[in-house]
């Protein structure tokens, strides 16, 4: 028992033993001094450096906080940039698709225009020329005149006359005469001829078609020479007969340019002067003692 507490004496005082070091006073007073200068200026240098990389830290961190928010912005800026044109890519080519639809859709629109304009051609052609033969009748000429579709019918001549001629071409010597729009129009300014041969007629074109009689003559001075002769005939033979009704040869010669036109319609040198001629002859004549001259009737 004894041997056990000096055993253990001797173990405390080991211990206490490796607790001190044996320091001499002179070393400790230089270590107590270098400890308290590094206490002094270790803050001092420690503290700004880690200071300054601290807030360079800061600022690095906060850079990239913003970069990375940036860059999330540009992608999702870049998704729907993708979206748009995706979405813009689908429209283009929805609308292609449309516009070639709408384009074969015109295309087929022109070519059954084209059909229905040549079937209203040689429908016209074929009808004007029948009534043409008809209107050398008068009873059927009254009969046309008393219809509610004669002031129309005469307007329409009108239109179609002034849009055969813009038609023509500037290099166009001398219309096809077998032609359905020549032979429509040759028709109708038989018609006309015909109609005007008639005293019920003269009257009734004096009275409601003056825009058929400002049409021909507008006409024949904006024709070129030698261009559509026969259409030329028949329309101063129209005139001619619508001279013979004092109140119509009035008309004829008092609109604007009409006889210096008959004068220049002279120079052209063709078979449409006779015509030209007949109706001076009449001016002439209703001058001094008022037309007596017969009229003009055409066949087809």
């Amino acid at each position: 028992m004894w041997r056990s507490a000096g055993l253990a004496g001797d173990a405390q005082k080991a211990e206490t033993k490796e607790e001190f070091v044996k320091v001499k006073r002179r070393d400790l007073e230089r270590l107590t001094t270098e400890v308290m200068q590094l206490r002094d200026f270790l803050p001092k240098i420690v503290n700004g450096d880690i200071l300054g990389t601290f807030q360079k830290l800061d600022a690095i961190e906060s850079n990239l906080e913003k970069k990375e928010e940036e860059i999330e912005q540009l992608r999702m800026d870049c998704e729907h940039f993708r979206a748009r044109l995706e979405t813009a890519q689908a429209d283009c080519m929805r609308e292609k698709k449309e516009k070639l639809d709408l384009r074969q859709q015109l295309n087929e629109a022109k070519q059954q225009l084209l059909q229905q304009a040549e079937y209203c051609t040689e429908m016209g052609a074929a009808v004007c020329t029948l009534l043409w033969g008809v209107s050398s009748n008068e009873e059927a000429v009254k009969s046309i005149l008393g219809g509610s579709k004669a002031v129309k019918f005469f307007t329409i001549t009108a239109q179609t006359m002034e849009s055969f001629v813009k038609s023509l071409s500037e290099d166009m010597k001398q219309q096809d005469l077998d032609s359905e729009e020549n032979q429509f129009v040759l028709a109708l300014a038989g018609i006309v001829t015909n109609v005007a041969a008639l005293a019920c007629g003269r009257e009734f074109l004096v009275s409601s078609s003056r825009e058929l009689l400002d049409t021909m003559m507008h006409l024949l001075g904006d024709m070129k020479p030698g261009l559509c002769n026969k259409f030329k005939v028949l329309m101063l033979m129209s005139l001619y007969n619508v001279s013979i009704n004092m109140k119509g040869l009035k008309y004829i010669s008092e609109s604007p340019g009409f006889i210096p036109l008959l004068w220049w319609l002279l120079n052209e040198n063709h078979p449409v002067c006779f015509s030209i001629v007949i109706l001076q002859v009449s001016m002439t004549s209703a001058c001094t003692s008022g037309p007596s001259l017969s009229h003009c009737l055409v066949c087809s």
